[in-house]
């Protein structure tokens, strides 16, 4: 057991953290702020450290792999949890989960040929398997509304199509927008009801919540939820609403930290190399480094900023600089820089592999403030290199 603090003084390459206690927060203030009854899935894309930490915190959690799969039943998520979704689905992985009478999570449907696999299994086990109908955000994701009237028209036997699927981006900032999105599909289960006969059980709504990563970044949560409330209030078609998040619930709990390991001084310009980059941190409208995310030094946040500086990572490309003109106070070898908000995406849409870097270790922050590490620091370069002895 350790804690931030010995972390810090002790570590000698970049590492994730992710906050528990902050975690939770969140989600207790997600539920405060949302309509009472509306189920919180989370998309487990956005960070499996924290998966086992949000069994009974959230309401099910959407897979979108077979990776995320095995994780999730490596850390004990509930079947019944569990929404199988994902654009591609082989036949190994339909025909798994119908052969599993323990199953009995839902699987979502992203085209009439997907609907039909899932039938032909389906019967082939006699198993009434559990499905949301994705209804496409005019993308190569999901089914035209054509598609779906005809399948629910159909009616067939051995599934329970359970509801509608809709998801069309992430990082809306404008409730206008989702107000419009909420209509059409408010009218859209109307329809359904109306001229197939179809009533939705649910409906499963990825709102793309944003999150502010940015030091310029102006955003009023607490508005912006209540007026999104009072959206999703004014339906006319009663269903149960699922709300799929990601960011919105893992962003603040994360914190990356790495190591100031060399400073330059070249045409008037100052470096900070450091043992991380963008290999390890990826924020989500970054721009070219341009914008400024929520850092600090550690240990020197009471000294005033007075020189700015570039702050650079350890790969050797040209575009590996993570934050562009930033005032910092005195600073020198052996620092440690945080990055605040990184506990979605972060550590995974990095060119992980890219120069046979380590990925950093991670550690879980648990509520009595010790640091429990959930992942060795892993040296790629056995990834990255071929193995003769298979030829």
């Amino acid at each position: 057991m350790s804690d931030v603090k010995s972390l810090i003084n002790t570590g000698k390459t970049a590492f994730y953290t992710f906050d528990i206690g902050t975690l939770k927060k969140r989600t207790s203030y997600l539920r405060n702020h949302l309509p009472e009854g509306v189920s919180l899935c989370y998309a487990v894309k956005a960070n499996t450290f924290i998966i086992k930490e949000l069994i009974g915190e959230v309401d099910c959690f959407e897979i979108c792999s077979p990776g995320e799969a095995e994780i999730c039943r490596t850390l004990g998520v509930p079947k019944r949890e569990m929404v199988i979704s994902g654009v591609y689905k082989s036949e190994e992985t339909v025909k798994m989960l119908a052969a599993d009478p323990d199953f009995d999570g839902i699987i979502t449907v992203e085209s009439p040929e997907q609907y039909r696999m899932i039938c032909r299994y389906s019967a082939e086990y006699s198993r009434k398997l559990t499905v949301l109908l994705r209804l496409t955000n005019d993308s190569q994701f999901g089914m035209d509304s054509s598609e779906i009237e005809h399948i629910v028209a159909e009616k067939a036997d051995g599934i329970k199509i359970a509801g509608i699927q809709f998801f069309s981006g992430t990082q809306k900032t404008s409730v206008k927008k989702l107000k419009r999105e909420i209509d059409k599909l408010d009218s859209f289960l109307h329809h359904l009801q109306d001229d197939f006969g179809y009533t939705a059980e649910i409906l499963e709504y990825g709102t793309g919540f944003p999150v502010s990563y940015f030091t310029n970044d102006e955003f009023d949560e607490e508005e912006y939820l209540s007026a999104f409330s009072e959206v999703l209030s004014g339906m006319t078609f009663k269903t149960h609403i699922t709300l799929e998040l990601g960011r919105s619930i893992a962003a603040s709990c994360g914190r990356y930290y790495t190591h100031i390991v060399d400073i330059k001084h070249n045409k008037g310009q100052n470096y900070a190399l450091i043992d991380g980059g963008m290999h390890h941190l990826v924020y989500f409208g970054q721009h070219m480094a341009m914008r400024h995310p929520v850092m600090s030094v550690c240990g020197k946040t009471e000294i005033i900023p007075d020189r700015y500086w570039q702050i650079c990572g350890a790969l050797c490309s040209m575009n590996d600089i993570v934050v562009k003109q930033i005032c910092l106070p005195d600073i020198e070898k052996g620092d440690t820089l945080c990055f605040e908000n990184t506990g979605a995406y972060c550590m995974t849409e990095g060119i992980s592999l890219f120069l046979s870097r380590d990925i950093p270790a991670v550690y879980l922050i648990k509520e009595n403030g010790d640091a429990v590490c959930v992942r060795e620091k892993y040296e790629t370069s056995s990834l990255n290199t071929p193995e003769y002895e298979r030829i």
